[in-house]
């Protein structure tokens, strides 16, 4: 990795779980940042603590992703603030719980917007940038749930996967740029993920699988570094995707529909 891409990374969501704990790391590894996310307090609070800890400069740009212009929004205030981002990490997203039916429309359109739209829009245009300057590092974070359909979080999974499809393909095309396109796909981990999508007490959340964003964001950044196409964090995640691809799609659809109950659900009551 040149020297120049210890310049500036961008991070998305970075109030937060997963991606606070990406600022931490990035910032460790000499860094300069600029975080993304709609809590301005929350992130001015990073922003100051990882200042006073590393000996970098750190960016906050308040700003909801959700919003249908955002992308736009966001790169015309980096060209404003001439900001050049050398390492793009899309981590900002959220997921919805219950029956598709049932759910409200506008938060849907929301999660759509922020988990898809802008993200493939913020990286096609700082994408550009990257080509043209021949070197550059983007990760989008999809999750392990990109790999299969998920009953109870139907439009979450959904994103995930066109999160996954849309970045391994264009790690394809910018083959001999000078640039990595990564994706990384972590498992249940233990953030403020699950109580806004309204997921309290699930079985999933008793999960094996559950992981600390910390160890997230370590196996992320290395990752990166080594420009990996896909990144699995954990061993079992690992065995969960391999196994994946063997089982029915039946019971593949039964199992996460399952582990997507609150405890006291029945099957039945879903069936």
């Amino acid at each position: 990795m040149s020297e120049s891409l210890k310049g500036t990374a961008l991070i998305t969501g970075a109030s937060s779980g997963i991606g606070l704990e990406l600022a931490k790391v990035f910032a460790r590894n000499g860094h300069n940042l600029v975080l993304v996310a709609r809590d301005e307090q929350r992130l001015t609070l990073v922003a100051e603590e990882l200042k006073a800890i590393h000996d970098i400069t750190c960016q906050v740009i308040s700003y909801d992703l959700s919003l249908p212009t955002s992308a736009g929004d966001l790169y015309r205030v980096l060209q404003a603030k001439e900001i050049t981002v050398e390492v793009l990490v899309n981590n900002a997203g959220f997921g919805t719980w219950g029956k598709f039916w049932e759910l409200d429309e506008e938060k849907e359109k929301s999660e759509m917007n922020l988990n898809m739209v802008n993200l493939a829009l913020l990286t096609k245009y700082v994408l550009r940038e990257m080509i043209a300057r021949g070197e550059g590092k983007i990760m989008n974070v999809a999750s392990v749930a990109a790999f299969l359909p998920g009953p109870k979080m139907s439009v979450y999974y959904a994103t995930k996967a066109f999160v996954r499809s849309f970045s391994e393909a264009l790690s394809e095309e910018v083959k001999g740029t000078g640039i990595t396109v990564s994706t990384l796909c972590p498992g249940p981990t233990e953030t403020e993920f699950q109580h806004h999508a309204g997921m309290a007490n699930m079985h999933l959340l008793k999960s094996v699988f559950m992981m600390n964003a910390n160890s997230v964001a370590e196996s992320a950044y290395a990752g990166m570094i080594e420009g990996k196409r896909i990144i699995i964090p954990g061993v079992l995640n690992k065995l969960l995707v391999f196994c994946i691809r063997f089982l029915p799609q039946k019971i593949l659809l039964a199992i996460v529909h399952s582990l997507h109950k609150r405890r006291g659900e029945t099957t039945k009551e879903y069936a």
